[in-house]
């Protein structure tokens, strides 16, 4: 089976895909960002190396799913490919960042890839405001996120609703994030593997 967690950055999906691995000893397949060698160019200077960027992730992506489809175990991944083409290729080509010509060319890649790989079994949105993202990111501490634009974020939470609004690929659960604090608080991760559970029985019983 394939679980896979969505959210915008600062979400907490590399931490809830941790925690969930742990629980339910599934093999957990995490995003590549603090090896990823274009992300700190990229927040430096979003317009040159944009292209660059989302054809890194997505090449990184879609090799992540051809692999959890052949382990045959239960894999659980911090995000997914969806989400690059879905939401940051098109918000990046939205805003500017992104010219047309780069763009064409990424979606041109992404519609092939798609063809060859399956959706999640579960996906597992978690919903956050921007004024949580904020705080999120900032107690992280990550150098080359200390440029974000609030804008930016802004806009990927807009495409995030809406492409989660009109999600058919299979099943959906949503968590919103505002108000829990499933890191440090117990009784908040087990409401949240409560809500799983009950999704995959009823996978199982299909």
């Amino acid at each position: 089976m394939h679980i896979a967690i969505a959210g915008n950055i600062g979400s907490g999906k590399t931490t809830l895909t941790g925690l969930l691995a742990k629980h339910y000893n599934w093999e957990a397949h995490f995003e590549d960002a603090d090896d990823n060698p274009y992300l700190s160019d990229f927040y430096d200077d979003m317009h040159r190396w944009s292209f660059n960027l989302q054809v890194y992730f997505l090449n990184s992506r879609f090799n992540q799913v051809l692999d959890i489809r052949e382990t045959g175990k239960t894999v659980i991944q911090d995000r997914t490919i969806y989400e690059d083409a879905e939401i940051f290729a098109p918000n990046l080509h939205q805003m500017g960042l992104m010219p047309t010509r780069d763009f064409s060319n990424y979606s041109s890649l992404f519609k092939l890839m798609s063809r060859m790989v399956q959706p999640p079994d579960l996906l597992i949105y978690l919903r956050s405001s921007i004024p949580n993202l904020v705080q999120q990111i900032q107690k992280r501490g990550r150098d080359y996120e200390n440029s974000i634009r609030i804008d930016y974020l802004t806009q990927l939470n807009e495409k995030y609703n809406n492409w989660i609004n009109g999600y058919k690929l299979g099943n959906l659960l949503i968590i919103d994030v505002d108000d829990i604090d499933f890191a440090n608080n117990p009784e908040d991760l087990s409401g949240i593997i409560d809500k799983i559970d009950a999704q995959i029985n009823g996978l199982f019983n299909r």
